[in-house]
């Protein structure tokens, strides 16, 4: 005998509203979130521009078929009907405009979260959840596309006129002292199995990396950002016609329990998940026994940006290595990323830190502040990697209007 299966598809329009949109989100049918990556559609935004949809016109005719200009609309092509009882669903979009002209006048964003171990990256990572089974670790929607890429085509549509975009990269910061102080990549856990690409920063890979603290049974931060992800995020920034400014960031992972001696106050346990602004000597400025203002403050601050030189790193296809002296230091991580940067093709930005405002007023006596030293050797060592890039120091806002010491002298000092 012979079996005849029939396969309903359908073409068609809908309308969605009068006047420009922004883009539209999800999509339902019958009430069911559609899988857009297995579905063939296109949105027309509803501009004053907008061409005839090819599809319409093949089947009106060429110069018979109008743009529907000042109207929104979807039109689906060959959009399989079985799942639907064999005939068009009921449809229901996610639809977006602005409110004002504020998209309009955006130029530059910050992109976040910065600790995110493969959310920066525009291919998508599948990892493996146990007993055979696989999900995608950077693909937390339905478009078929890496989040990534989806956040990237949604700020585009969103803020047409953004041309820049500040790449913010996270390492972990782990005392307020700030000789003691270890800043490290940190992962949100060691069991995790990833492809293609498997986590590994500045030579670590995740089974010996710092593990970043929990809170309330579950990481505290997202893990640093994979340096094959950080590459590829660059390029594809540079790609889309974007400004790249790279961001590194020292996030504190000081967590509850903690027994660390607080500088500013000598007191057993610091301040949980603090501001790198108030990483400092020890004692603090203003306590007893401290060093500020003395030239016994320059080895704590050296401590602190260690001794990581340029010569340290090496660049391999997608990561760079490290050799020099074993330290997690913030020279170790800035000149690790100028080097990932140049790898990735250069950046027009790069910043050596931002808002080390409890470092950068200390004083070694003298009026000479060696945590400024510090930035600008640094500044310099990362020209030598980066020549063509605009390189600065992110100040906190109450660094820019120069130093005025808490020691009644009314000086003040223009230090930065």
């Amino acid at each position: 005998s012979t079996v005849t299966e029939y396969s309903y598809f359908a073409r068609f329009a809908v309308g969605l509203c009068e006047g420009e949109i922004t883009r539209v989100g999800r999509i339902w049918a019958d009430g069911k979130l559609l899988d857009l990556s297995a579905v063939n559609f296109r949105v027309y935004r509803g501009t004053e521009t907008q061409q005839p949809d090819p599809l319409i016109e093949a089947i009106e005719g060429t110069g018979n078929a109008p743009g529907f200009r000042g109207l929104a609309y979807v039109v689906f092509e060959d959009l399989p009907l079985a799942d639907f009882g064999n005939r068009v669903p009921q449809l229901s979009f996610e639809v977006f405009r602005g409110l004002s002209d504020v998209e309009g006048l955006i130029r530059g964003i910050d992109l976040i979260p910065g600790s995110t171990e493969f959310g920066y990256d525009p291919q998508v990572q599948i990892k493996d959840l146990g007993s055979g089974r696989t999900g995608p670790e950077n693909q937390n929607n339905n478009s078929g596309y890496s989040d990534w890429d989806l956040a990237l085509d949604q700020l585009a549509d969103s803020c047409p006129d953004c041309g820049s975009v500040a790449l913010v990269v996270s390492w972990f910061g782990s005392d307020l002292r700030a000789a003691h102080c270890l800043i490290r990549p940190g992962v949100e856990t060691y069991d995790k199995i990833t492809a293609p690409d498997a986590w590994s920063v500045s030579g670590v890979v995740r089974g010996t990396a710092y593990l970043v603290s929990q809170s309330g049974g579950a990481p505290a931060f997202g893990g640093t950002p994979s340096d094959g992800s950080v590459i590829r995020a660059i390029q594809d920034l540079k790609a889309r016609g974007y400004r790249v400014l790279f961001y590194p960031f020292v996030m504190m992972d000081i967590a509850a329990g903690n027994s660390l001696p607080d500088p500013y106050s000598g007191a057993a346990g610091q301040p949980l998940y603090p501001w790198r602004g108030r990483i400092t000597c020890e004692p603090a400025p203003g306590e007893a026994g401290s060093p500020d203002n003395s030239a016994a403050v320059t080895a704590q601050v050296n401590a602190f940006f260690g001794g990581a030189a340029v010569s340290d790193f090496t660049a391999s296809a997608m990561s760079v290595g490290y050799s020099g002296a074993p330290e997690w230091s913030l020279r170790r991580m800035i000149l690790h990323y100028a080097h990932l940067c140049a790898l990735a093709g250069g950046v027009d930005g790069f910043l050596i830190g931002s808002e080390l405002r409890g470092l950068t007023q200390l004083r070694a006596g003298g009026g000479s502040y060696p945590a400024v030293a510090q930035l600008k050797t640094l500044a310099a060592d990362v020209r030598a990697v980066l020549a063509s890039a605009k390189i600065s120091y992110a100040a906190d806002w109450s660094e820019y209007f120069g130093h005025h010491p808490n020691d009644g002298s009314g000086d003040v000092y223009f230090h930065l």
